[in-house]
């Protein structure tokens, strides 16, 4: 061990030992649930955290780190500015970083027991005190909830949530009398302003509000204040709602009749496998408030019995989550989602700890800790600590698997198709409220924790200042949000749902199938109604390991049967740079726009091509894998290669290539494709492998209102044909079909055939 750790490691026993009488002095004779500190460390929690010191490795670890980072801090002073800047500015940033020191600083306090560290969190809850009486709401007018302390009352939740547990810890450090400051000239203004002065805000189901929620929750547990646990729980009443009022997103703050507080917001955007509506990068954000305050909420109310509610939703949402990441451990892009959020962030190692201590001691979530290399420095933290300690932890394994969406699971899903190193994401959900993006039966495809064809995310750089303030850029609506932005159909170059919140928040996608029984044939499928009116739209999609290939392919087969003749588009967002096409294209010698409205405007045509009805390959190389394309065509179909960036002026919009499919003036249309990781290049030995596809050919060999047939022919001259039941979707039905004057016979919703052909 390093000399300079094991240095600090003793001074922390010293201090803990020569402070011994008076600590068993203060945890005599009460449990959890009584006195301070009770929110997230306990008594019994401090006592076991101190008999433990010095032998739970990544505990010290973490305690070293932190310890090493306020003191730095102490040594440096504090500031509390006036509030003017957006994110990323320095007000902001710097009010950011105060919430965050006081709670680590208030841990520290108790785990030492040294008094410099609850002398910090006092001064500076005194300044606030000071302050935040004089201060207005926040100067920056682009929220529809403006906080005091930061341009939205998120923000300000933020701030609360965190020192709710630095002034739970320093509680009995402080005179009756200073506490009774405290609340009375900040922390219960604070808590009005943010639930009964914005109910706006606070009588949401959403998780703006479950920050809001939580927020007053943790005071008010710290406080002892019954007024406002309840208000916490069950939301701000008789506030005069006004149902056509809408957020910055342009979502609906409430439905009429809609639930509020706490376990609303628990209820309804959860669904029973804990698949969280807003999508993987909000439910990381929204976790943290969930669980911690459900973290308080058992330790000094477990008659409420919250990890219990609704079927023990919260400890599958941590499941859920996990598995909403890539090998990398990275988040899928659904909804409004910026590249590379990951459980690395800090309120996963909060997700995780919790999960744990309160869901059973699951050891998968043991190995995603030590992952993270870190623990929370509280009584869940202990735990996972000593769990590692004493070897218990095996594998997170992640599977294939579908996660209901809806508050009763019944509002579409989302399929997750792992084969080997490739994750499949299949996206048949409800819109996810007013993160939502307009992207029905969209997909995006991963390998070894890298995409490969990729879901857009979000138009927004969070907390730089330079790019918006850091908060959502005018492109997210008209390039991210849009339907041409994913890897789904646009018809006629309008967006699905017209593009509009309302309409796409009535409705969701339904699942047809979902089979991951065999390994080796992995099977998603889902269907939507009401996208475009009178058009429906139906999705398959399929994994297929071939034993004579190391990789598995995606067999991609969508339909589209409308009642009127129109445009399709399907657009390829293909990561890499390209090696090949086997169909000549026309470079134009300048790019021109592609459209005018729903994000067609932001698309630069920088190639296009007719094509004969063959099929049509495009092979290109990311991170040094080469990967091919391959898709059916019909006479007169349009290829077009695309690059996002126009109309762009501040370059707000990554220059990313496209290849769009348009099929013109048709009532009905069948795209299928195959998309394949096949080969290597080694830049050190300059050497390619296995650089060109292993399919020979694709075909449609049938497709009718009751059944569609893909015949896909590979290099080793192996035959393979998928069928699909269009229709009947029953798992217990059989089927018999004639093609091509051969009988096939099965049983469920589809069958695959292999053939050697010599």
């Amino acid at each position: 061990m390093n000399s300079k750790i094991k240095i600090s490691l003793l001074a922390v026993l010293f201090v803990a030992l020569s402070c011994k009488e008076k600590t068993e002095e203060i945890l005599s004779g009460q449990s959890s649930s009584q006195g301070h500190p009770s929110l997230i460390l306990t008594k019994k929690g401090v006592k076991d955290i101190r008999a433990n010191l010095g032998s739970i490795p990544i505990f010290d670890k973490t305690l070293a780190a932190t310890q090493k980072e306020v003191d730095a801090e102490i040594e440096n002073g504090f500031d509390v500015p006036v509030p003017k800047d957006y994110s990323g500015g320095y007000s902001h940033e710097t009010h950011k970083k105060n919430y965050v020191l006081m709670q680590k600083a208030g841990a520290l306090y108790q785990i030492l027991d040294d008094d410099k560290y609850a002398k910090f969190v006092k001064d500076m809850l005194f300044e606030y005190a000071k302050q935040y009486p004089t201060w207005p709401i926040h100067p920056k007018p682009r929220s529809y909830a403006r906080g005091k302390l930061f341009w939205q009352c998120l923000n300000d939740s933020n701030w609360l949530v965190y020192t709710s547990q630095a002034y739970d810890c320093i509680y009995d450090f402080l005179s009756e009398a200073e506490r009774n400051t405290l609340e009375t000239d900040l922390f219960r203004p604070f808590a009005d302003y943010i639930s009964k002065e914005n109910p706006q805000f606070f009588n949401r189901v959403h998780n703006h509000a479950t920050w809001g929620n939580s927020a007053v929750g943790m005071i008010a547990l710290a406080m002892d204040n019954e007024e406002l646990l309840d208000r916490a729980l069950n939301g701000v009443r008789d506030e005069g709602f006004n149902p056509d009022e809408k957020d910055n997103d342009g979502g609906y703050i409430r439905k009429e009749g809609q639930k509020i507080g706490f376990y609303a917001n628990v209820d309804e955007p959860f669904s029973p496998d804990g698949y969280f509506t807003e999508g993987p990068y909000y439910q990381r954000y929204a976790s943290y408030p969930f669980l911690i305050f459900a973290q308080a909420l058992q330790n000094i109310k477990p008659e409420h019995k919250v990890f219990e509610y609704k079927d023990g939703v919260l400890i599958k949402s941590v499941n859920a989550l996990l598995n909403l990441s890539d090998a990398d451990g990275e988040f899928f892009l659904l909804n409004d989602a910026q590249k590379g959020m990951s459980y690395f962030n800090s309120s996963l190692i909060s997700t995780v700890d919790i999960g744990y201590h309160f869901g059973g001691n699951n050891p998968e979530l043991l190995s995603i800790a030590k992952k993270q290399d870190e623990v929370t420095l509280d009584d869940a933290g202990l735990a996972v600590a000593l769990g590692i300690k004493e070897g218990k932890d095996k594998p997170f394994v992640k599977k294939s698997i579908e996660l209901s969406d809806g508050a009763h699971g019944d509002e579409g899903a989302v399929g997750i198709i792992r084969s080997h190193d490739m994750e499949l994401v299949f996206k048949y959900t409800a819109h996810g409220l007013s993160h939502g993006h307009y992207d029905k039966l969209s997909f995006a495809l991963f390998e070894d924790g890298n995409e490969v064809v990729q879901d857009y995310g979000m138009g927004r750089f969070v907390n730089i200042e330079q790019k918006g303030g850091g908060n959502y850029l005018k492109e997210n609506k008209t390039w991210a949000k849009q339907t041409i932005a994913h890897n789904t159909i646009t018809q006629n170059e309008k967006s699905q749902f017209k593009g509009e919140y309302d309409m796409a928040s009535k409705h969701h996608s339904n699942k047809y199938v979902f089979n991951v029984a065999d390994e080796n044939v992995q099977v998603a499928s889902a269907k939507e109604e009401n996208a475009y009116p009178g058009t429906k739209l139906h999705r398959t999609m399929v994994a297929i390991k071939d034993e004579d290939y190391d990789n598995p392919y995606i067999l991609d087969i969508m339909r589209v049967s409308s009642e009127n003749s129109n445009q399709y588009d399907l657009p390829f967002y293909f990561l890499g740079h390209i090696m090949q096409s086997n169909f000549e294209y026309y470079k134009l010698s300048v790019p021109e726009v592609l459209g005018k409205s729903d994000g067609y405007q932001h698309l630069y045509k920088e190639a296009s091509a007719s094509v004969k009805g063959e099929n049509i390959k495009l092979n290109w190389l990311r991170n040094n894998k080469f990967y091919t394309y391959s898709a059916v065509t019909l006479n007169n179909d349009e290829v077009i290669i695309g690059r996002i960036g126009a109309n762009d002026p501040e370059f707000n919009l990554r220059n990313e290539q496209t290849l769009i499919l348009r099929k013109k003036n048709v009532k009905n249309a069948l795209y299928v494709s195959t998309i394949e990781s096949h080969g290597t290049y080694s830049p050190v030995s300059e050497l390619a492998v296995n650089a060109y596809s292993n399919i020979e050919h694709v075909s449609v060999v049938l497709d009718s209102k009751e059944y569609t047939a893909v015949q896909v022919l590979t290099k080793n001259k192996k035959q393979q044909l998928f069928i699909i039941s269009n229709e009947n979707n029953d798992e217990e039905a059989e089927h018999k079909l004639t093609i091509n004057n051969k009988e096939y016979t099965w049983k469920g919703v589809y069958n695959l055939n292999w053939f050697k052909l010599f």
